[in-house]
């Protein structure tokens, strides 16, 4: 059966896979529905400032509202990432291991997938889990080769929202104006401002990598002074913007080789002089 063509519009509620009986989870594929999206995040330090939920509670976030544009349902997020980079300096952080993150993504592909759906995001809200969540796409096209699986960063919805997440503290962001802001929009009440600490990105120099008890002194890179609610929404919409629209393409989307095809007249590519 085709895919819809749409879900649920703006403001609808998101579907969330844990709020569903099997019922009405066989009844979304049996219309036709077979991508899921799976919230990848974190608990560990963010500063003096935010709780250690941040890079869950985004991720779900940003999945609740693309659920709510798209009816594609969410997974229960994970909650725990590969958090080892932030060292046992600050209170709070609780990693698993890399292999760790990995095998429990393939082992939810695995159910996901005896569930009769075939596709599957995997969206990251923490910037260290990518390696593990990479490894456990190379092992999931691999062990279930009928699972189309793909992976995203929320940072990198868009070049836009790449920006926005790195004005003030290059690649190595952490709790920053962006994650501040997001989190003024979505939980206020979890945010103290008055303990808001601006770091500069001091690592931008060097060429090995150091855990960020090396690099900040408060868990922090960035400036999370300039933290407003606007703003958050500004990063939230965007996100939830792309990522809808790339994932009701998603829906439709064949094999490379079944969907390629060479623009007309387009000249033969040249070697770099």
């Amino acid at each position: 059966m085709a895919p819809p063509e749409a879900g649920p519009v703006a403001g609808s509620s998101p579907v969330r896979w844990d709020a569903l009986s099997w019922r009405q989870i066989a009844d979304l594929r049996a219309a036709g529905m077979d991508l899921v999206i799976l919230p990848v995040g974190a608990t560990e330090q963010h500063g003096p400032h935010l709780p250690t939920g941040v890079d869950t509670i985004s991720a779900q976030a940003v999945a609740d509202g693309v659920s709510a544009r798209t009816g594609i349902p969410v997974l229960p997020a994970i909650a725990y990432g590969c958090s080892l980079g932030h060292s046992r300096t600050w209170p709070g952080t609780l990693s698993l291991r890399p292999e760790t993150l990995a095998r429990m993504v393939f082992e939810i592909a695995d159910w996901v997938q005896g569930s009769g759906f075939r596709r599957m995001l995997l969206l990251n809200g923490h910037v260290t889990n990518w390696a593990p969540l990479r490894c456990a796409l190379e092992t999931i096209r691999v062990d279930l080769p009928d699972m189309r699986i793909a992976l995203r960063n929320v940072w990198e919805a868009s070049p836009e929202v790449t920006r926005l997440y790195e004005y003030d503290g290059g690649r190595n962001w952490h709790a920053n104006d962006a994650e501040t802001s997001l989190m003024l929009h979505l939980h206020p009440d979890l945010v103290d401002m008055a303990q808001a600490p601006d770091e500069p990105d001091r690592s931008a120099c060097c060429f090995f990598s150091y855990t960020v008890d090396k690099e900040s002194r408060s868990g922090v890179v960035g400036l999370p002074s300039k933290a407003d609610p606007a703003f958050g929404r500004r990063v939230l919409e965007t996100c939830v913007d792309a990522l809808s629209g790339q994932l009701l393409a998603a829906l439709k989307e064949g094999t490379p080789l079944e969907d390629w095809a060479a623009p007309a007249g387009a000249p033969a590519p040249s070697r770099p002089l």
